[in-house]
């Protein structure tokens, strides 16, 4: 099964919809949804925790412990911080569309009892710079290792046109705490112009899985496992959202060791 879906395939609400069923995730439902100005939805599911990162437009949310009349402010995922809504398991949330909106909806299994629901604004957002020289990038991060979820741990990745991100490469499909934590992901793209494109390299040291892929407009990326550096094509701004869910809050990644010195030599 490929790791790469491309955008429209198969067609779920005008996006991509992704599965444990459909994908070699086992962790991450994923798709995307285009809400019209007073389109309603209503979210639930007994046991699974949901995140909804709002990629355009504006909405409502109504639900027990939660509501705001307005979520969301940014005209794409290039004009701004991010919007969202994090919903525990068993937690109801109405959704209504201010505004045409798109959103990214991940769902992971969880049995958590302890958990509520939030409204995330783009000032709860933390911004990081990262790396260096051409492979320097912006990550956002929206719902961090100390954020009060289970097992999601979810942000925006702004490549500027040329640079690399996930570099040097690393992976995190091992639990061996506090060296690497076991986590599968996915990253949905945008490009700006939208015409653009990026690489995504993804493979594992014994050689199983060895894959590069041009990555369009609203393409997917799934990583169970392996190292899996990406770069921007000359002349466009590539942006991902990234998603996690693993064994653990925390995250940490084991670099590949022959490229570890490109890292190193800025120590």
């Amino acid at each position: 099964m490929s790791l790469l879906f491309k955008a429209g395939e198969p067609s779920h609400n005008g996006g991509v919809g992704l599965s444990p069923g459909n994908s070699p995730l086992r962790q991450i439902s994923f798709s995307i949804r285009v809400l019209k100005k007073g389109a309603i939805i209503d979210l639930y599911n007994k046991d699974h925790e949901t995140a909804v990162i709002i990629l355009s437009g504006e909405i409502s949310v109504e639900g027990p412990g939660i509501s705001s009349t307005s979520v969301g402010k940014r005209d794409s995922v290039f004009g701004g911080k991010a919007s969202a809504l994090y919903l525990p398991p068993g937690c109801k949330a109405h959704v209504s569309a201010v505004t045409t909106a798109q959103l990214a909806i991940s769902q992971t299994p969880s049995s958590a009892t302890n958990l509520g629901p939030k409204i995330i604004t783009p000032d709860e957002v933390l911004i990081k710079s990262v790396g260096n020289d051409n492979w320097s990038r912006s990550v956002n991060v929206i719902i961090g290792p100390d954020f009060p979820a289970d097992k999601m741990v979810i942000g925006e990745t702004y490549n500027p046109p040329g640079n690399w991100s996930s570099s040097p490469p690393h992976k995190h499909d091992e639990h061996d705490p506090p060296h690497e934590s076991l986590h599968e992901e996915l990253y949905y793209y945008r490009v700006n112009p939208s015409q653009g494109f990026g690489m995504q390299r993804i493979y594992t040291e014994d050689g199983v899985i060895d894959e590069c892929h041009a990555v369009g407009d609203g393409d997917i990326i799934v990583i169970p496992r392996g190292y899996h550096p990406v770069v921007a094509g000359p002349g466009y701004q590539l942006y991902y959202l990234w998603i996690l869910a693993g064994t653990q809050r925390q995250t940490a990644w084991r670099e590949d060791r022959n490229h570890s010195w490109i890292h190193d030599k800025y120590k």
